[in-house]
């Protein structure tokens, strides 16, 4: 079908009219809409966007009202913002675009005062707005839920691309709790005249994560929340979302999933450390990478430390415990090591072998927090076998010690706060 000049002016028209409502009602989403372009593409069954530009497909806007196309804009220039057309990586394509848009819709939500109409199509119901743990996804970044959904079957085949509602085609709810409308679904891929979902992400990752543009986005962020202060510091209600300031720090520092961190620390270290021999098939990667794909391969003596001083509270505490707990999960059993606790004084390191025997270890302590301890009780009591790797969960909020006590082991800080900086080793953070 080719469009005529007079149905492309009446396209531009909507589209121009959305941005305009949406600077007067939401100004926060109007200003950044327009630093973006927009296209009619008859080759786009829905909306999309890849970073740069906002497509809409002639059919699907015609049968999207007035309110509709606003959700639509705010939802696309959200991903635009948080560059999550750029940040999948190596995630499972799926997942993380159902992770994207929780996030997406429940920022929206609470922009709208929590108004569920405000981001309901008619066509397609209720848009997923609910992490998998029962929250809202406004509470988190898109790679904190992805972290939270189950691991895509291995069997699954590939589907397309089009995430966005809370999924009326599939039987299988994410968290096992049937078709309550928000909550996320498995995409199903039944056939139909119709996509069952409606934002289309087939056109993510056409462009690298870029700093320079990110750098552009926290600028455009930053003038947008203050032209919304003077233009009425007084009204707040969709002018000024309240969750501005937690987006802007989403945005001027991008969130890693620790595990995955876990997982390049221990490809990229322990292997090296143990001169274990790579996996031939990267022999371009400026890593040495383990052969995951035999089953033979083990991942061991990892040394697991949790700090359980009186400045953790019980539940930073059970949270690292949990965060242990995945990541020998996440190795498929093939992580092996020790799990022990410490305050001013180290409770011995339990060896484990698998996940069951891990979830019999209890932490235990209360004191004060020395990290000076650890490497000491290494040096002392496990020369005949010395740890690949130690991974130290805690607050930081102590002395460091000396890099060289290390003895040239590879040491990861997972800390639970974005205040404390060790002057050594890797660092990663996790959210409590």
């Amino acid at each position: 079908m080719v469009l005529s000049d007079e149905k492309k002016k009446e396209y531009v028209k909507r589209l121009l009219m959305s941005r305009m409502r949406l600077l007067i009602n939401n100004g926060f989403y109007g200003l950044l809409l327009m630093h973006m372009i927009y296209s009619i593409d008859e080759n786009c069954e829905t909306a999309a966007t890849d970073g740069k530009q906002i497509f809409f497909g002639p059919k699907f806007l015609d049968e999207l009202s007035d309110s509709e196309l606003d959700f639509i804009m705010m939802h696309e220039i959200l991903h635009v913002v948080l560059q999550h057309c750029m940040r999948q990586g190596d995630y499972d394509s799926e997942q993380f675009n159902i992770a994207c848009d929780i996030v997406v819709n429940s920022n929206i939500l609470l922009s709208n005062n929590m108004n569920r109409n405000s981001i309901k199509l008619k066509k397609y119901g209720e848009s997923m707005h609910i992490a998998p743990d029962g929250k809202e996804g406004y509470e988190y970044t898109a790679e904190q839920i992805y972290g939270m959904l189950p691991p895509p079957p291995k069997n699954r085949k590939p589907k397309p691309a089009l995430t966005g509602t809370h999924g009326e085609t599939g039987d299988d709810d994410i968290e096992g709790k049937g078709s309550a409308p928000g909550r996320a679904k498995q995409i199903q891929g039944k056939k139909t005249d119709a996509p069952a979902v409606w934002d289309d992400h087939s056109r993510w990752g056409e462009y690298e994560e870029d700093d320079t543009l990110r750098d552009v986005w926290v600028k455009r962020f930053e003038d947008a929340c203050e032209a919304i202060s003077i233009r009425d510091p007084s009204n707040q209600r969709g002018i000024f979302p309240l969750f501005a300031e937690r987006l802007l720090k989403e945005l001027r520092k991008p969130q890693t999933d620790w595990r995955k961190i876990l997982n390049d620390f221990i490809q990229e270290e322990i292997v090296d450390y143990s001169f274990t021999p790579p996996d031939r098939r990267f022999d371009d990667s400026p890593f040495f990478l383990p052969d995951f794909n035999d089953k033979d391969t083990l991942i061991k003596d990892i040394l697991f430390m949790i700090d359980t001083s009186g400045s953790m509270s019980d539940n930073m505490i059970t949270a690292a415990y949990s965060e242990v707990k995945g990541a020998i999960d996440q190795f498929d059993g093939k992580l092996k090591g020790w799990l022990g606790f410490f305050d001013a004084a180290i409770i011995e390191p339990k060896l484990f072998t698998s996940p069951d025997e891990f979830k019999i270890i209890k932490p235990a302590g209360g004191g004060g927090t020395d990290f000076q301890i650890i490497f000491e009780y290494v040096h002392i009591h496990m020369q005949d076998k010395l740890p690949a790797s130690i991974i130290i969960l805690t607050d930081g909020y102590a002395p460091f010690p000396k890099e060289k006590l290390a003895g040239g082991i590879p040491v990861l800080w997972l800390l639970n706060n974005e205040e404390v900086n060790p002057p050594w080793g890797k660092i990663a953070r996790i959210v409590v």
